[in-house]
Protein backbone atom coordinates (compact mmCIF):
# COMPACT_ATOMS: atom_id res chain seq x y z
CA UNK A 1 0.00 0.00 0.00
CA UNK A 2 2.70 2.43 0.98
CA UNK A 3 4.35 1.47 -2.54
CA UNK A 4 1.61 1.93 -4.26
CA UNK A 5 0.61 5.73 -2.68
CA UNK A 6 4.49 6.69 -3.18
CA UNK A 7 3.52 5.54 -6.92
CA UNK A 8 1.00 7.71 -7.08
CA UNK A 9 2.97 10.85 -5.34
CA UNK A 10 5.43 10.64 -7.85
CA UNK A 11 3.53 10.59 -11.10
CA UNK A 12 1.40 13.63 -9.48
CA UNK A 13 -1.96 12.54 -11.09
CA UNK A 14 -5.23 11.05 -9.59
CA UNK A 15 -6.45 11.84 -6.39
CA UNK A 16 -4.61 11.67 -2.77
CA UNK A 17 -1.87 9.55 -1.91
CA UNK A 18 -4.47 8.14 0.42
CA UNK A 19 -7.27 6.90 -1.36
CA UNK A 20 -7.65 3.59 -1.10
CA UNK A 21 -9.72 3.14 -5.04
CA UNK A 22 -8.07 6.04 -7.43
CA UNK A 23 -10.53 5.51 -9.73
CA UNK A 24 -13.51 6.64 -8.00
CA UNK A 25 -12.68 10.02 -8.61
CA UNK A 26 -13.86 9.29 -12.26
CA UNK A 27 -17.20 10.32 -10.63
CA UNK A 28 -15.51 14.10 -9.22
CA UNK A 29 -14.11 14.42 -12.34
CA UNK A 30 -17.35 13.94 -14.17
CA UNK A 31 -18.67 16.27 -11.94
CA UNK A 32 -16.24 18.79 -12.53
CA UNK A 33 -16.65 19.02 -16.47
CA UNK A 34 -20.07 18.97 -16.17
CA UNK A 35 -20.07 22.21 -14.10
CA UNK A 36 -17.72 23.53 -16.30
CA UNK A 37 -19.33 23.42 -19.27
CA UNK A 38 -22.42 24.53 -17.68
CA UNK A 39 -20.35 27.96 -16.53
CA UNK A 40 -18.66 28.75 -19.37
CA UNK A 41 -21.60 28.55 -21.71
CA UNK A 42 -23.87 29.90 -18.98
CA UNK A 43 -24.87 33.59 -20.93
CA UNK A 44 -23.97 32.49 -23.99
CA UNK A 45 -26.44 29.69 -24.00
CA UNK A 46 -28.78 32.48 -22.55
CA UNK A 47 -29.16 34.91 -25.54
CA UNK A 48 -32.15 33.18 -26.97
CA UNK A 49 -33.93 34.17 -23.75
CA UNK A 50 -33.32 37.58 -23.73
CA UNK A 51 -34.20 37.54 -27.46
CA UNK A 52 -37.34 40.07 -26.54
CA UNK A 53 -34.87 41.95 -23.73
CA UNK A 54 -32.15 42.65 -26.93
CA UNK A 55 -34.48 43.60 -29.44
CA UNK A 56 -35.91 46.15 -27.66
CA UNK A 57 -33.02 47.50 -25.94
CA UNK A 58 -30.65 47.36 -28.98
CA UNK A 59 -33.81 47.38 -31.40
CA UNK A 60 -32.45 44.76 -33.58
CA UNK A 61 -33.89 42.11 -35.95
CA UNK A 62 -34.17 38.23 -35.91
CA UNK A 63 -31.49 38.09 -38.10
CA UNK A 64 -29.16 40.76 -35.76
CA UNK A 65 -30.29 38.41 -32.84
CA UNK A 66 -28.91 35.35 -34.68
CA UNK A 67 -25.70 37.25 -35.12
CA UNK A 68 -24.97 37.45 -31.64
CA UNK A 69 -25.22 33.97 -31.11
CA UNK A 70 -23.08 33.22 -34.58
CA UNK A 71 -20.51 35.72 -32.83
CA UNK A 72 -19.53 34.02 -30.01
CA UNK A 73 -19.28 30.60 -32.32
CA UNK A 74 -16.79 32.04 -35.17
CA UNK A 75 -13.63 32.17 -33.99
CA UNK A 76 -14.31 28.49 -33.14
CA UNK A 77 -14.11 27.62 -36.35
CA UNK A 78 -10.03 27.44 -35.97
CA UNK A 79 -9.93 27.66 -32.36
CA UNK A 80 -11.15 24.56 -31.70
CA UNK A 81 -8.57 22.91 -33.85
CA UNK A 82 -5.94 24.95 -32.35
CA UNK A 83 -7.47 23.94 -28.63
CA UNK A 84 -7.34 19.76 -30.04
CA UNK A 85 -3.60 20.27 -30.47
CA UNK A 86 -3.17 21.64 -27.15
CA UNK A 87 -5.09 19.04 -25.65
CA UNK A 88 -3.27 16.58 -27.20
CA UNK A 89 0.45 18.34 -25.82
CA UNK A 90 -0.44 20.03 -22.51
CA UNK A 91 -2.68 19.00 -19.56
CA UNK A 92 -6.45 19.61 -19.76
CA UNK A 93 -6.10 21.61 -16.80
CA UNK A 94 -4.81 24.20 -18.00
CA UNK A 95 -5.75 24.41 -21.63
CA UNK A 96 -9.38 24.06 -20.44
CA UNK A 97 -9.12 26.69 -17.27
CA UNK A 98 -6.95 29.12 -19.04
CA UNK A 99 -10.07 29.40 -22.04
CA UNK A 100 -12.86 30.02 -19.06
CA UNK A 101 -10.91 32.30 -17.97
CA UNK A 102 -10.75 34.26 -21.04
CA UNK A 103 -14.81 33.83 -21.33
CA UNK A 104 -15.17 35.35 -17.91
CA UNK A 105 -12.76 38.29 -19.01
CA UNK A 106 -14.16 39.30 -21.82
CA UNK A 107 -17.75 39.18 -20.67
CA UNK A 108 -16.70 41.30 -17.44
CA UNK A 109 -15.49 43.80 -19.65
CA UNK A 110 -18.62 43.31 -22.27
CA UNK A 111 -20.77 44.59 -19.35
CA UNK A 112 -19.21 48.78 -20.60
CA UNK A 113 -19.96 48.14 -24.41
CA UNK A 114 -21.75 50.93 -26.04
CA UNK A 115 -24.09 48.93 -28.41
CA UNK A 116 -24.67 46.08 -30.82
CA UNK A 117 -21.36 46.36 -32.54
CA UNK A 118 -19.13 46.28 -29.44
CA UNK A 119 -20.88 43.22 -28.47
CA UNK A 120 -20.64 41.59 -31.25
CA UNK A 121 -16.94 41.77 -30.81
CA UNK A 122 -16.47 40.94 -27.13
CA UNK A 123 -18.43 37.89 -27.86
CA UNK A 124 -15.77 36.71 -30.58
CA UNK A 125 -13.20 36.75 -27.80
CA UNK A 126 -15.49 34.96 -25.07
CA UNK A 127 -16.08 32.38 -28.16
CA UNK A 128 -11.84 32.10 -28.13
CA UNK A 129 -12.02 31.34 -24.74
CA UNK A 130 -15.10 29.04 -24.95
CA UNK A 131 -13.50 27.01 -27.84
CA UNK A 132 -10.92 25.17 -24.90
CA UNK A 133 -13.95 23.88 -23.01
CA UNK A 134 -16.26 21.51 -24.98
CA UNK A 135 -13.12 19.44 -26.62
CA UNK A 136 -11.26 19.53 -23.20
CA UNK A 137 -13.39 18.45 -21.37
CA UNK A 138 -15.09 15.43 -23.33
CA UNK A 139 -11.12 14.21 -23.24
CA UNK A 140 -10.86 14.74 -19.52
CA UNK A 141 -14.31 12.43 -19.23
CA UNK A 142 -13.31 10.35 -22.02
CA UNK A 143 -10.01 9.21 -20.19
CA UNK A 144 -11.33 8.07 -16.86
CA UNK A 145 -13.99 6.01 -18.15
CA UNK A 146 -14.19 2.45 -20.35
CA UNK A 147 -16.45 2.28 -23.41
CA UNK A 148 -18.89 0.17 -21.04
CA UNK A 149 -19.81 3.34 -19.48
CA UNK A 150 -18.25 6.32 -21.35
CA UNK A 151 -21.92 6.48 -22.71
CA UNK A 152 -23.16 7.43 -19.79
CA UNK A 153 -20.37 9.79 -18.76
CA UNK A 154 -20.36 12.02 -22.05
CA UNK A 155 -24.00 12.34 -21.58
CA UNK A 156 -23.99 13.73 -18.17
CA UNK A 157 -21.14 15.66 -18.61
CA UNK A 158 -22.70 16.83 -22.33
CA UNK A 159 -26.32 17.65 -20.11
CA UNK A 160 -24.48 20.56 -18.48
CA UNK A 161 -24.90 22.29 -21.88
CA UNK A 162 -28.49 22.10 -21.67
CA UNK A 163 -28.74 22.61 -17.82
CA UNK A 164 -26.40 26.30 -17.79
CA UNK A 165 -29.17 27.15 -20.96
CA UNK A 166 -32.11 26.50 -18.22
CA UNK A 167 -30.23 28.09 -15.66
CA UNK A 168 -29.64 31.27 -18.12
CA UNK A 169 -33.40 31.32 -19.59
CA UNK A 170 -34.73 31.33 -15.89
CA UNK A 171 -32.25 33.76 -14.46
CA UNK A 172 -30.98 36.05 -17.29
CA UNK A 173 -34.66 37.46 -18.00
CA UNK A 174 -35.24 38.59 -14.45
CA UNK A 175 -32.00 40.10 -14.24
CA UNK A 176 -32.04 41.98 -17.59
CA UNK A 177 -35.61 42.98 -16.36
CA UNK A 178 -34.38 44.60 -13.49
CA UNK A 179 -30.63 45.77 -14.09
CA UNK A 180 -30.56 45.44 -17.51
CA UNK A 181 -28.86 43.54 -20.48
CA UNK A 182 -25.19 44.62 -19.30
CA UNK A 183 -26.01 43.18 -15.83
CA UNK A 184 -26.29 39.67 -17.30
CA UNK A 185 -22.84 39.93 -19.04
CA UNK A 186 -21.35 40.57 -15.74
CA UNK A 187 -23.70 37.76 -14.14
CA UNK A 188 -22.20 34.98 -16.95
CA UNK A 189 -18.65 36.56 -16.28
CA UNK A 190 -18.79 35.52 -12.50
CA UNK A 191 -20.03 32.24 -13.42
CA UNK A 192 -17.50 31.42 -16.09
CA UNK A 193 -14.84 32.18 -13.76
CA UNK A 194 -16.24 30.23 -11.33
CA UNK A 195 -16.24 27.08 -13.53
CA UNK A 196 -12.64 28.19 -14.49
CA UNK A 197 -11.46 28.37 -10.78
CA UNK A 198 -13.32 24.63 -10.60
CA UNK A 199 -11.69 22.70 -13.44
CA UNK A 200 -7.81 24.19 -13.02
CA UNK A 201 -8.54 23.53 -8.47
CA UNK A 202 -10.36 19.64 -8.93
CA UNK A 203 -9.11 18.32 -12.06
CA UNK A 204 -6.68 15.51 -12.16
CA UNK A 205 -5.52 13.16 -15.04
CA UNK A 206 -6.13 8.89 -14.64
CA UNK A 207 -3.85 7.51 -12.15
CA UNK A 208 -2.42 5.18 -15.09
CA UNK A 209 -0.95 8.33 -17.59
CA UNK A 210 2.31 9.40 -15.87
CA UNK A 211 2.41 13.88 -15.90
CA UNK A 212 5.54 13.45 -17.61
CA UNK A 213 3.48 12.70 -21.44
CA UNK A 214 1.89 15.35 -21.43
CA UNK A 215 1.35 14.92 -25.07
CA UNK A 216 0.15 11.60 -25.37
CA UNK A 217 -3.57 10.57 -25.47
CA UNK A 218 -5.35 10.37 -21.72
CA UNK A 219 -7.84 7.62 -22.90
CA UNK A 220 -7.36 3.95 -21.70
CA UNK A 221 -7.02 1.10 -25.07
CA UNK A 222 -10.68 1.23 -26.97
CA UNK A 223 -11.93 -2.32 -27.95
CA UNK A 224 -13.02 -0.96 -31.09
CA UNK A 225 -11.43 -0.21 -33.93
CA UNK A 226 -10.36 3.91 -34.20
CA UNK A 227 -10.09 5.54 -37.07
CA UNK A 228 -6.44 4.88 -39.24
CA UNK A 229 -4.10 7.29 -38.12
CA UNK A 230 -1.71 8.52 -40.98
CA UNK A 231 1.65 8.71 -39.87
CA UNK A 232 2.84 11.66 -38.19
CA UNK A 233 4.21 14.16 -39.27
CA UNK A 234 8.10 15.19 -37.88
CA UNK A 235 7.64 18.71 -36.10
CA UNK A 236 10.22 20.10 -38.57
CA UNK A 237 8.00 19.44 -40.98
CA UNK A 238 5.83 22.56 -42.94
CA UNK A 239 3.24 23.82 -41.19
CA UNK A 240 0.90 23.67 -44.37
CA UNK A 241 2.17 19.50 -44.50
CA UNK A 242 1.37 18.37 -40.84
CA UNK A 243 -2.20 20.14 -41.17
CA UNK A 244 -2.49 18.38 -44.16
CA UNK A 245 -1.76 15.16 -42.62
CA UNK A 246 -4.02 15.95 -39.80
CA UNK A 247 -7.29 17.14 -42.12
CA UNK A 248 -6.77 13.62 -44.04
CA UNK A 249 -9.09 12.21 -41.43
CA UNK A 250 -12.32 13.86 -42.90
CA UNK A 251 -12.17 11.65 -45.89
CA UNK A 252 -12.73 8.42 -43.70
CA UNK A 253 -16.73 7.04 -43.90
CA UNK A 254 -16.99 7.40 -39.88
CA UNK A 255 -15.86 11.10 -39.70
CA UNK A 256 -18.27 11.90 -42.95
CA UNK A 257 -21.05 10.36 -40.65
CA UNK A 258 -20.07 12.86 -37.62
CA UNK A 259 -20.12 15.67 -39.75
CA UNK A 260 -23.52 14.95 -41.36
CA UNK A 261 -25.42 14.29 -38.40
CA UNK A 262 -23.35 16.56 -35.95
CA UNK A 263 -23.47 19.90 -38.32
CA UNK A 264 -27.74 19.26 -39.12
CA UNK A 265 -28.51 18.39 -35.34
CA UNK A 266 -26.67 21.66 -33.90
CA UNK A 267 -28.55 23.45 -36.55
CA UNK A 268 -31.37 22.18 -34.72
CA UNK A 269 -30.75 22.86 -31.45
CA UNK A 270 -29.48 26.55 -31.67
CA UNK A 271 -33.00 26.97 -33.36
CA UNK A 272 -34.68 25.96 -30.87
CA UNK A 273 -32.40 28.04 -28.39
CA UNK A 274 -32.77 31.06 -30.57
CA UNK A 275 -36.58 30.55 -31.80
CA UNK A 276 -38.78 29.14 -28.94
CA UNK A 277 -39.42 32.10 -27.25
CA UNK A 278 -40.17 33.85 -30.39
CA UNK A 279 -42.48 31.36 -31.85
CA UNK A 280 -44.36 30.72 -29.35
CA UNK A 281 -44.75 34.74 -28.28
CA UNK A 282 -45.01 35.48 -32.18
CA UNK A 283 -46.87 32.31 -33.83
CA UNK A 284 -49.12 31.13 -30.74
CA UNK A 285 -49.42 33.90 -28.92
CA UNK A 286 -47.71 32.99 -25.57
CA UNK A 287 -46.72 35.71 -22.82
CA UNK A 288 -43.42 36.75 -23.06
CA UNK A 289 -42.78 35.21 -19.45
CA UNK A 290 -44.35 31.84 -20.19
CA UNK A 291 -42.17 31.44 -23.42
CA UNK A 292 -39.08 31.80 -21.48
CA UNK A 293 -40.35 29.20 -18.98
CA UNK A 294 -40.96 26.95 -21.49
CA UNK A 295 -37.67 27.77 -23.56
CA UNK A 296 -36.32 26.41 -19.60
CA UNK A 297 -38.19 23.47 -20.11
CA UNK A 298 -36.99 22.20 -23.17
CA UNK A 299 -33.31 22.86 -22.20
CA UNK A 300 -34.56 20.79 -18.94
CA UNK A 301 -35.79 18.29 -21.25
CA UNK A 302 -31.96 18.58 -23.10
CA UNK A 303 -30.44 17.45 -19.92
CA UNK A 304 -33.03 14.36 -19.54
CA UNK A 305 -31.94 13.81 -23.27
CA UNK A 306 -28.56 13.66 -23.07
CA UNK A 307 -28.67 11.10 -20.30
CA UNK A 308 -31.04 9.00 -21.09
CA UNK A 309 -30.09 9.06 -25.00
CA UNK A 310 -26.34 8.64 -23.70
CA UNK A 311 -27.50 5.68 -21.79
CA UNK A 312 -29.56 3.84 -24.40
CA UNK A 313 -26.49 4.06 -26.76
CA UNK A 314 -24.60 1.95 -24.38
CA UNK A 315 -27.12 -0.61 -24.19
CA UNK A 316 -28.46 -0.56 -27.43
CA UNK A 317 -27.55 -3.07 -30.30
CA UNK A 318 -27.85 -0.65 -32.86
CA UNK A 319 -24.38 1.39 -30.57
CA UNK A 320 -24.20 5.38 -30.83
CA UNK A 321 -24.84 6.32 -34.26
CA UNK A 322 -28.32 4.30 -34.30
CA UNK A 323 -29.09 6.61 -31.32
CA UNK A 324 -28.59 9.71 -33.21
CA UNK A 325 -30.46 8.57 -36.20
CA UNK A 326 -33.42 7.99 -33.55
CA UNK A 327 -32.66 11.60 -32.64
CA UNK A 328 -32.50 12.69 -36.06
CA UNK A 329 -35.75 11.07 -36.80
CA UNK A 330 -37.18 12.55 -33.71
CA UNK A 331 -36.85 16.18 -34.49
CA UNK A 332 -38.48 16.04 -38.03
CA UNK A 333 -41.33 14.81 -36.54
CA UNK A 334 -41.34 17.28 -33.99
CA UNK A 335 -40.87 20.29 -36.82
CA UNK A 336 -43.32 18.80 -39.00
CA UNK A 337 -46.33 19.24 -36.21
CA UNK A 338 -44.89 23.07 -35.68
CA UNK A 339 -45.29 22.95 -39.81
CA UNK A 340 -49.08 23.11 -39.92
CA UNK A 341 -51.86 24.80 -37.31
CA UNK A 342 -51.06 22.90 -34.96
CA UNK A 343 -47.74 24.77 -34.20
CA UNK A 344 -49.89 27.57 -33.64
CA UNK A 345 -51.75 26.51 -30.41
CA UNK A 346 -50.28 27.44 -27.03
CA UNK A 347 -50.85 24.09 -25.48
CA UNK A 348 -49.41 21.86 -28.26
CA UNK A 349 -46.85 24.34 -29.53
CA UNK A 350 -45.77 24.05 -25.97
CA UNK A 351 -45.38 20.13 -25.94
CA UNK A 352 -43.46 19.83 -29.39
CA UNK A 353 -40.98 22.40 -27.96
CA UNK A 354 -40.25 20.60 -25.20
CA UNK A 355 -40.01 17.14 -27.01
CA UNK A 356 -37.40 18.81 -29.52
CA UNK A 357 -35.38 19.50 -26.49
CA UNK A 358 -35.23 16.38 -25.54
CA UNK A 359 -33.99 15.14 -28.94
CA UNK A 360 -32.71 18.63 -30.53
CA UNK A 361 -30.10 18.71 -27.11
CA UNK A 362 -30.25 14.86 -26.14
CA UNK A 363 -28.00 13.45 -29.29
CA UNK A 364 -25.12 15.20 -28.11
CA UNK A 365 -24.00 12.63 -25.41
CA UNK A 366 -24.18 9.97 -28.01
CA UNK A 367 -22.13 11.71 -30.60
CA UNK A 368 -19.41 13.23 -28.83
CA UNK A 369 -18.82 9.14 -27.27
CA UNK A 370 -18.81 8.31 -30.73
CA UNK A 371 -16.36 10.75 -31.80
CA UNK A 372 -14.08 9.80 -28.68
CA UNK A 373 -14.44 6.01 -29.66
CA UNK A 374 -13.64 6.48 -33.60
CA UNK A 375 -10.21 8.61 -32.73
CA UNK A 376 -7.17 7.20 -33.36
CA UNK A 377 -4.49 6.81 -30.97
CA UNK A 378 -2.83 9.76 -29.70
CA UNK A 379 -5.56 12.25 -31.72
CA UNK A 380 -8.47 12.31 -29.20
CA UNK A 381 -8.04 16.62 -28.87
CA UNK A 382 -7.47 16.94 -32.95
CA UNK A 383 -10.51 14.29 -33.61
CA UNK A 384 -12.88 15.96 -31.45
CA UNK A 385 -11.63 19.45 -32.29
CA UNK A 386 -12.25 18.46 -35.91
CA UNK A 387 -15.44 16.92 -35.65
CA UNK A 388 -16.86 20.14 -33.58
CA UNK A 389 -15.07 22.50 -36.16
CA UNK A 390 -17.91 20.86 -38.46
CA UNK A 391 -20.61 21.89 -36.16
CA UNK A 392 -19.20 25.40 -35.74
CA UNK A 393 -19.41 25.99 -39.48
CA UNK A 394 -23.68 25.33 -39.10
CA UNK A 395 -23.39 27.10 -35.59
CA UNK A 396 -22.03 30.10 -37.40
CA UNK A 397 -24.24 30.02 -40.51
CA UNK A 398 -27.33 28.76 -39.02
CA UNK A 399 -28.98 31.37 -36.50
CA UNK A 400 -28.82 34.44 -38.79
CA UNK A 401 -29.39 32.88 -41.73
CA UNK A 402 -32.80 31.11 -39.96
CA UNK A 403 -33.39 34.17 -38.81
CA UNK A 404 -33.12 36.22 -41.95
CA UNK A 405 -35.45 33.84 -43.41
CA UNK A 406 -37.94 34.36 -40.75
CA UNK A 407 -37.41 38.18 -41.44
CA UNK A 408 -38.31 37.77 -45.13
CA UNK A 409 -41.13 35.31 -44.93
CA UNK A 410 -42.75 36.53 -42.26
CA UNK A 411 -43.75 33.38 -40.97
CA UNK A 412 -41.82 30.31 -39.10
CA UNK A 413 -43.03 27.71 -40.94
CA UNK A 414 -40.13 27.92 -43.41
CA UNK A 415 -37.35 27.62 -41.01
CA UNK A 416 -38.98 24.74 -39.53
CA UNK A 417 -39.48 22.74 -43.16
CA UNK A 418 -35.81 23.85 -43.92
CA UNK A 419 -34.39 22.33 -40.74
CA UNK A 420 -36.61 19.39 -41.23
CA UNK A 421 -35.52 18.90 -45.06
CA UNK A 422 -31.51 19.24 -44.15
CA UNK A 423 -32.47 16.58 -41.63
CA UNK A 424 -33.92 14.40 -43.69
CA UNK A 425 -30.84 14.41 -46.18
CA UNK A 426 -28.54 13.88 -43.57
CA UNK A 427 -30.71 10.77 -42.53
CA UNK A 428 -30.54 9.32 -45.70
CA UNK A 429 -26.82 9.60 -46.53
CA UNK A 430 -25.77 8.09 -43.67
CA UNK A 431 -28.23 5.60 -43.70
CA UNK A 432 -27.25 4.85 -47.63
CA UNK A 433 -23.68 4.53 -46.30
CA UNK A 434 -24.36 2.24 -43.27
CA UNK A 435 -25.47 0.50 -46.37
CA UNK A 436 -23.15 -0.11 -48.89
CA UNK A 437 -20.55 -0.32 -45.82
CA UNK A 438 -22.49 -3.65 -44.61
CA UNK A 439 -23.13 -5.04 -47.87
CA UNK A 440 -19.95 -3.77 -49.87
CA UNK A 441 -17.11 -6.46 -50.37
CA UNK A 442 -14.63 -7.63 -47.49
CA UNK A 443 -12.66 -4.43 -46.97
CA UNK A 444 -14.37 -2.32 -49.19
CA UNK A 445 -16.98 -0.68 -47.43
CA UNK A 446 -14.79 1.60 -45.46
CA UNK A 447 -14.35 1.32 -41.50
CA UNK A 448 -16.13 -0.82 -39.09
CA UNK A 449 -18.76 1.79 -37.13
CA UNK A 450 -16.09 2.08 -33.97
CA UNK A 451 -18.78 3.02 -31.76
CA UNK A 452 -21.95 0.99 -33.40
CA UNK A 453 -20.18 -2.16 -32.00
CA UNK A 454 -21.21 -3.23 -28.33
CA UNK A 455 -17.38 -5.77 -27.48
CA UNK A 456 -16.74 -6.09 -24.15
CA UNK A 457 -14.26 -3.97 -22.31
CA UNK A 458 -11.24 -4.74 -22.27
CA UNK A 459 -9.07 -6.30 -19.44
CA UNK A 460 -7.14 -2.78 -19.11
CA UNK A 461 -10.39 -0.56 -17.77
CA UNK A 462 -11.96 -4.09 -16.75
CA UNK A 463 -10.21 -3.28 -12.35
CA UNK A 464 -12.31 -0.25 -12.46
CA UNK A 465 -15.62 0.02 -10.43
CA UNK A 466 -19.09 1.17 -10.90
Amino acid sequence: MRRRARDRRTRGTGPAAGDRDPWRYRWAVLGIATFTQAAAGFFVQGIGALGIHLQRDLDLSTAQLGMLVSASQLVPLVGLLVAGELLDRYNERWVVGIGACVVAVALGAGSAAPGYVPLLCVLLVVGAGYSTVQPGGSKSVASWFDTSRRGFAMGVRQAGLPLGAALASAVLPLLAEAHGWRATLVAGGFVALLGAGVFMGGYRRPPSVPSTLSGSSASPPLPAPPLPAPPLKEPSAPLSARLADRLRLLRTPSMAKIVLSGTTLISVQYAVGVLTVLHLHEAASVGAGTAALVLVAAQGAGVVGRIALAVRSDRSRSGRHGTIALCMVGVVAGMLVLMTPLGRSPALACGVLVWLGFFGYGWYGPWVAYVTESAPAGRTGFTLGLAMSGNQVAIVLMPPALGLLRDLTGSFTVVWGLLSALTVAALAVTARADRRRRHGPPGGGGLPDAAGARPPASSAASHRPD
